[in-house]
């Protein structure tokens, strides 16, 4: 029986999903394979590695917890970088702008209570938070536009800034009474505290945030105008422009609405989980966002799986040394190889030719050849 037009188009789509989703595997698997290798070389079974990670992130309702704890920021982040990614920029700033909702966090708090309701002001620490993430942005974004510094620099150089700040701060002018230590400011006052499950670390409405953020930033870049601009500025800024669509202005949008997003994720930080400032007030996770995106290939229905399984790495990571005698640092290692092959994967390859093809045609250049 010949099949018709209908069933020759979805398996032509599925085909098409197929070898598109290959290549997203292919580094995962060849990751697992490395980290089991490695393991044999350190004298222990991969399947009691494998079995500890699982027991450290998922043995008990308080560590399943602690794991969509971390899983929050990292959607945060994972969306607003999503936006900047659409756009054509490698932003690394997101450090910098999770820090600087922070201290902005930070900074209403003490600015506003006892004075106003602790709703009232855990609702202003947000948006301080998110209003500081978004003029950080703005300026990274600007440097780039206006002042002509790759986004990868601005970027890093913002977070170094940021966390200067941060550190100055904690010991000089919020530092506790009496003493400066890393163990951060003074504490919170417990009525600004976000509500937690069960005694756990996971704060359903942060958790509840950061999906909204993700399923916003699918459906703004899949299904608006903004999407659309900001996927024609990625593609090629000169060709937008031509279009009337104004690049500059466009990037700007992006780091900016990353910004807040990042701030978001830094608020929640404080009044989420720390209940103050303190200087690794990110625990990095700007950056492991960084990563998530990069290996769920600028897809928003990737970011939610993978950040899940990062999150649980990192979490899990922490029984290793007990149990197996084997360091916590394991699971970076198999992040970074994870990360390593995701961006020599054929599609990344092709988009990193294309990033610097539009740069070298910007200054007259001539584009390389596939």
């Amino acid at each position: 029986m010949n099949a018709g037009p209908d069933d020759r188009a979805g398996a032509s789509a599925r085909a098409a999903w197929a070898g598109e989703l290959a290549p997203r595997l292919a580094p995962i698997a060849l990751s697992l394979a490395l980290v089991a290798g490695l393991c044999a070389l350190l004298g222990a079974s991969p399947v009691a590695v494998a079995s500890s990670l699982w027991e450290g992130a998922f043995g008990s309702a308080e560590q399943a917890a602690r794991v969509l704890a971390t899983l929050a920021p990292l959607l945060l982040c994972g969306s607003g970088l999503l936006f900047t990614f659409r756009a054509g920029l490698y932003h690394l700033g997101v450090e910098g702008q999770l820090v600087i909702g922070a201290l902005c966090a930070t900074g209403a708090a003490r600015a506003l209570w006892p004075g106003l309701p602790a709703g009232a002001v855990a609702a202003l620490c947000v948006a301080a938070g998110a209003l500081g993430g978004v003029l950080w942005g703005a300026l990274t974004g600007a440097l780039h536009t206006r002042g002509r510094v790759s986004e990868i620099f601005a970027g890093l150089g913002m977070n170094f800034v940021a966390q200067g700040a941060v550190l100055y701060l904690v010991f000089g002018p919020w530092k506790r009474p009496g003493v400066a230590s890393m163990a951060g400011t003074e504490p919170l006052d417990a009525a600004l505290w976000l509500s937690t499950l069960g005694g756990t670390e996971l704060s359903p409405a942060a958790l509840l945030l950061a999906a909204l953020a993700l399923v916003g930033t699918a459906v703004v870049l899949g299904r608006t105008h903004l999407g659309l601009r900001l996927r024609a500025v990625g593609l090629s800024p000169e060709a937008a422009e031509v279009l009337g669509v104004p690049a500059a202005r466009q990037m700007l949008l992006a780091f900016a609405i990353s910004g807040a997003l990042a701030g978001v994720a830094g608020a929640l930080q404080v009044l989420g989980t720390f209940h103050r400032l303190i200087p690794n007030v990110s625990s990095n996770l700007g950056f492991l966002a960084l990563l998530v995106v990069m290996l769920a290939g600028r897809r928003a229905a990737l970011v939610a799986p993978i950040a899940l399984f990062f999150s649980a790495l990192n979490v899990g990571s922490l029984k290793l040394p007990m149990t197996l005698g084997v360091e916590s640092s394991l699971s970076g290692v198999l992040q970074g190889v994870l990360v390593l092959l995701a961006i020599l994967s054929p599609w990344d390859m092709r988009n990193m030719r294309n990033m610097r093809n539009m740069r070298r045609m910007r200054g007259g250049g001539r584009p390389e050849e596939a």
